[in-house]
């Protein structure tokens, strides 16, 4: 479970609901269903008028996701280039079928690995490895992010339900003003609820949801990248020295892969 992000969203709704706590001892004025109706119901109704509904019930279940861990960290991009250095000593000794038999296990959990070995074990040049990966990554990309720009759309849809309620609200308290003015107060006050709904809509759950989506994929390209570059000097015969020094210009410094650490532990 991601923690943080846990965290993130319990700390935004508590300090919401604090601070109605001790502003006012008439909570239940900030529970109104029909706001709630008009929010939720006009947000999903416009994202399905705007986007086919495979790719809206995508966003929602990837949505989810965010609650729980990356499976991309620092760790990991630092042993793909252990990984990757580990192959080119296969092919040095025991040459391409070294590695596609080496890569067996690898590939049945990564689809983007295995079709990365299968451009090397053909027989491609190194740059021609690196330009069919690349557009493998930047297509990847572009298909997985149509989930955040849908949330994202929907983040700037529930403010606008919620003026749309509120003006439903209003025109309705205008029309019953004449018969007594007194419920002018209480009915504003209800009218504006549907705008906080949007805006806590938009600010606490699909613009958050979308960013981190958006982030995680971001991550995931840059680390295809990586392993595209390293898979295109395994192609090239690159020296494992080289690859090492080639993959580590891409990462920080305090992750960097050493051999003559690896060899140290043997």
């Amino acid at each position: 479970m991601s923690l943080a992000t846990i965290l993130g969203v319990l700390f935004g709704f508590g300090l919401f609901v604090i601070s109605i706590f001790l502003s006012t001892d008439n909570y239940a004025l900030f529970v109104n269903w029909p706001s709630f109706i008009m929010v939720l119901g006009g947000t999903f109704a416009a994202t399905f008028i705007s986007f086919e509904p495979r790719y809206v019930f995508n966003a929602l279940k990837v949505m989810s996701s965010i609650l729980f861990n990356s499976e991309i960290s620092r760790a990991i991009l630092t042993h793909e280039v252990g990984r990757i250095i580990r192959w080119g000593y296969v092919i040095q000794k025991s040459g391409l079928p070294g590695l596609e038999s080496d890569a067996q296990k690898v590939r049945k959990q990564d689809r983007f690995l295995s079709y990365g070995i299968d451009l090397v074990v053909s027989g491609y040049t190194g740059q021609e490895v690196r330009e069919i990966l690349a557009n493998t990554v930047e297509t990847t990309f572009k298909r997985q992010v149509v989930q955040a720009d849908i949330l994202k759309n929907m983040g700037a849809t529930a403010p606008a339900f919620g003026m749309i309620g509120t003006l439903v609200g209003l025109i309705i308290m205008l029309d019953n003003m004449g018969a007594d003015p007194s419920k002018l107060g209480p009915g504003l006050a209800v009218a504006l609820i549907t705008t906080l709904y949007g805006v806590l809509a938009a600010r606490l759950i699909f613009l958050p949801a979308a960013s981190k989506i958006r982030q995680r994929e971001e991550i995931i390209r840059y680390r295809n990248y990586l392993v595209a570059e390293g898979l295109a000097l395994l192609a090239e015969r690159k020296s494992p020295r080289y690859i090492q020094d080639r993959m580590n210009s891409y990462l920080d410094p305090s992750i960097h892969f050493s051999i003559d650490k690896m060899r140290g532990r043997e």
